[in-house]
Parts: C-alpha cells; sequence; structure tokens
C-alpha cells in the first residue's frame, strides 16, 4: 500500500494553483487539495490531506486579504466596496485595499481628468511620460 514513497510533493501556489483548481471543476474539496500537492504521506504509507495548507493557500491566489492588520494602519475587518464618500473635509480618499488591488506603489504618479460626475485617473511613469 506503499503508493508514494517517494518525498512529498512540491504543492501548487499563486496563479497556477487557481487554474488548476478551475480545472479540477467537481471534485471534491480533498481531492482538489490532493490533485495540487496539498498532502503528505505518513511513515506507513498513508495519504493525509493538508485541507488547511490547500485553503490558506487558495485564499493567498486568489488575492484574498482576511488578515484585519494592514500593516498596523487602518481598521481591520472592512473590504473594498467600490464606493467612496466625500470626507467632512472635502478630500476623497482611496484606501489600501483599492491601492493593493491594482499593484500601485507609494510614489506612483497619477494625471487626474474630471468629467461631469467622475474621476479620471491616467498613470504617469517616473520621468512624467503618460504610460500606454
Amino acid at each position: 500500500m506503499n503508493k508514494k514513497k517517494k518525498s512529498d510533493p512540491v504543492p501548487l501556489t499563486g496563479e497556477e494553483l487557481s487554474k488548476k483548481v478551475k480545472e479540477l471543476g467537481n471534485l471534491s474539496k480533498e481531492e482538489k487539495a490532493r490533485e495540487c500537492g496539498y498532502y503528505t504521506v505518513t511513515k506507513n504509507g498513508i495519504e493525509r490531506v493538508n485541507m488547511m495548507k490547500f485553503l490558506n493557500a487558495l485564499i493567498d491566489a486568489e488575492g484574498i486579504e482576511l488578515d484585519s492588520t494592514a500593516n498596523g494602519q487602518g481598521r481591520g475587518g472592512r473590504s473594498a466596496s467600490f464606493r467612496i464618500s466625500v470626507q467632512s473635509n472635502g478630500n476623497l480618499l482611496i484606501g489600501s485595499a483599492y491601492t493593493k488591488k491594482m499593484g500601485l506603489e507609494p510614489g506612483d504618479e497619477f494625471e487626474i481628468t474630471l468629467g461631469r460626475k467622475h474621476i479620471h485617473l491616467k498613470q504617469v511613469d517616473r520621468e512624467g511620460d503618460e504610460e500606454e
């Protein structure tokens, strides 16, 4: 009953994991975890599926933020709603959930264009030229 006596498999992560899970369609969670390499083989040759590692890797692969501490800043437990309100001081604040989702870094610059009821941001590279 020693199916896989070699070393434990290297589990898939990131985009590769997301893609594989989608390909596996109607399989159970445990079967998907096993197919993605989230199992170990005990000394007795028994396969054990590591569901917690699999689910945590899947959460990370999908970019879902579950930790409420965003580098110690802001209030935890909120998710991006894609709606913001003008603050009492007249400012519009775009939170870190949006900038992280867009892959923005401190110092990234934008050109602001105002429409009737919208604001368009066009990213500008470091030399001041607009990105295509």
